[in-house]
């Protein structure tokens, strides 16, 4: 059986990323952590197959994504869509939110969040 979550071999890739977080990933990791967001758990950096998620909750087998302004670049949303079509058909529900949602607007960013995992949770 193949090992689709948290692979060992992506493990050293998976500590960088948590070590060199970017601003807005750290304003959400301190929303997330200990489960101060609707009581879910989320895990920072945790991998599925190939990709390194920014955040997942298991419970909720909910992705969420926090994308600065490489995410624009025509190649990497091509990259994107084939990311989040691999996780759908995992069963992983993605969610995408832009770094300038989460700076210049926090309060409607996680409402976004909260609507996600309610409509996660009403089906």
């Amino acid at each position: 059986m193949t090992i689709l979550y948290n692979k060992s071999s992506e493990l050293a890739n998976r500590r960088e990323l948590r070590k060199n977080m970017i601003w807005c990933e750290k304003i959400v990791w301190n929303y997330l952590r200990k489960r101060r967001f609707s009581g879910y758990k989320f895990r920072r950096q945790y991998s599925v197959g190939k990709y390194i998620l920014d955040f997942y909750s298991t419970e909720l087998r909910l992705a969420l994504e926090i994308d600065g302004d490489v995410h624009e670049v025509p190649e990497q949303k091509e990259k994107d869509k084939t990311k989040d079509k691999v996780l759908e058909g995992y069963n992983i529900h993605v969610l995408r939110i832009k770094n300038d949602e989460i700076e210049g607007n926090p309060d409607m960013a996680f409402e976004r969040l909260e609507s996600k995992i309610k409509e996660i949770r009403e089906t």
